[in-house]
């Protein structure tokens, strides 16, 4: 539901503000990718009432683009090679980041700097984060500074399984796709400063805007998971639930809405207004499932 959310509000800004909409699949995090997610995602976006103008685009069809911006970086001497383990740089690196799970590299850890040519070899490879702030306005968190060298350090571009990491691949397909707004939950404000050091770092023309939407979580505070149970918006379809109760769910979430009522897209589109959101995370209460349900229990 958190992700129907920030994509509802996706669409919604891009058919009022005239922008076109890019599908595109991310796929190379191959572990926790099911055989037939894909065609499930697609189809019930369809099922809800969302459309695209481009796509689906999907990643792992051409790691060329990626291998190539692997290449550059690694020429121009901003990326290395780096074999260490968790446990090892754990020894070495302050505390995690609170919340986050992550870890700083430390600055210590980074071999001599030099120009190289990528070769893939089976290891990670490490984008080199300078000592400064990255400063960028978000249109609805507002404007934001991070230090990326002091929060996560030295940061993963190119995974030992063969694979670009989220950081690189969506900022080269950002790019090359032509994105120039960006929607998504405010989870990724830290990315987006890793982001634009790698447009910089590219040359790469970088987003006009971003938008970073709080998130959905559960009624202990905690980020929407497995532990609330089953909120998945495929599960709501298989009992029979409307697409537009989720909608009207959305809509109430979201400021469009004084109360939870059936919402088509289309008029969901005419009542989003962003400065109506809050700023608060979205909290899905055991009202909100109930009420989700109420319909289909009927019938």
């Amino acid at each position: 539901m958190g992700n129907l959310r920030t994509f509802l509000i996706n669409w919604a800004m891009a058919r009022r503000e005239g922008w076109k909409i890019v599908l595109r699949i991310e796929d190379l995090d191959g572990p926790r990718v099911k055989p037939g997610s894909i065609e499930q995602c697609i189809d019930l976006l369809s099922w809800v009432g969302i459309d695209w103008d481009e796509g689906p685009l999907i990643q792992s069809e051409d790691l060329g683009p990626y291998e190539r911006a692997m290449t550059a970086l690694a020429r121009a001497g901003v990326v290395y090679p780096c074999e260490l383990t968790r446990s090892e740089i754990e020894a070495a690196a302050s505390a995690p980041q609170e919340g986050s799970g992550e870890l700083r590299y430390p600055p210590e850890l980074r071999p001599e700097l030099m120009p190289r040519e990528f070769d893939d070899g089976g290891t990670n490879w490490r984008f080199v984060a300078s000592d400064a702030l990255v400063r960028f306005t978000d249109r609805f968190a507002g404007e934001q500074e991070r230090n990326v060298a002091q929060s996560v350090g030295d940061f993963v571009v190119w995974t030992k399984r063969g694979q670009p990491s989220y950081q690189l691949a969506v900022t080269v397909d950002d790019a090359a796709q032509g994105v120039t707004h960006i929607v998504r939950g405010d989870d990724l404000l830290d990315s987006a400063a890793r982001q634009l050091l790698l447009y910089r770092a590219l040359e790469l023309p970088g987003p006009i805007e971003w938008v970073h939407l709080p998130l959905v979580i559960g009624e202990d505070g905690k980020r929407l998971a497995k532990r609330h149970g089953d909120t998945r918006t495929a599960t709501y379809r298989e009992r029979g639930v409307d697409p537009e109760r989720l909608v009207g769910l959305i809509a109430y979430w979201s400021g469009a809405s004084d109360e939870r009522t059936p919402m088509a897209p289309s008029e969901f589109v005419e009542r989003f207004e962003l400065s109506r959101m809050s700023a608060d995370p979205v909290v899905f209460t055991q009202e909100d499932d109930a009420w989700l349900l109420d319909e289909s229990r009927r019938s």
